[in-house]
């Protein structure tokens, strides 16, 4: 049966722009996962740039999930997914190597001395 009353015309009317704002927020939130997953496979780059890009991915999906533009359960999958991979990338990356401790840093204990002290 085809909506006929006045209520059921304005619901419509509503859901029609409900559709056009959610549609819009969906393409940016996928946007951005596919942004961060680019840079997640790229090799090359810093490791910051990879976790921001990650980071805003997940913001725009809790933000998502907040206006219940999707599901919290999809947000939280996609979120899970992403930090994986933020994850696996991080474990292949060489760690760098700690720098050699310099010798006569500030704050460093005195060592000791070999000479006998002299006491009167």
């Amino acid at each position: 049966m085809a909506k006929r009353t006045a209520s059921a015309k304005k619901q419509a009317r509503g859901g029609a722009r409900r559709s056009i704002r959610n549609r819009s927020a969906k393409s940016a939130v996928k946007t951005l996962i596919t942004k961060a997953r680019q840079s997640l496979l790229r090799s090359g780059g810093e490791a910051s740039e990879k976790t921001e890009s990650t980071v805003e991915a997940i913001r725009a999906l809790d933000r998502a999930a907040a206006k219940r533009i999707l599901h919290r359960n999809n947000a939280s999958r996609r979120k899970s997914r992403l930090a994986r991979q933020l994850a696996k990338v991080a474990a292949a990356a060489p760690a760098p190597s700690p720098a050699p401790a310099a010798k006569g840093k500030k704050g460093a204990a005195p060592a000791p001395s070999t000479a006998p002290s002299k006491k009167k």
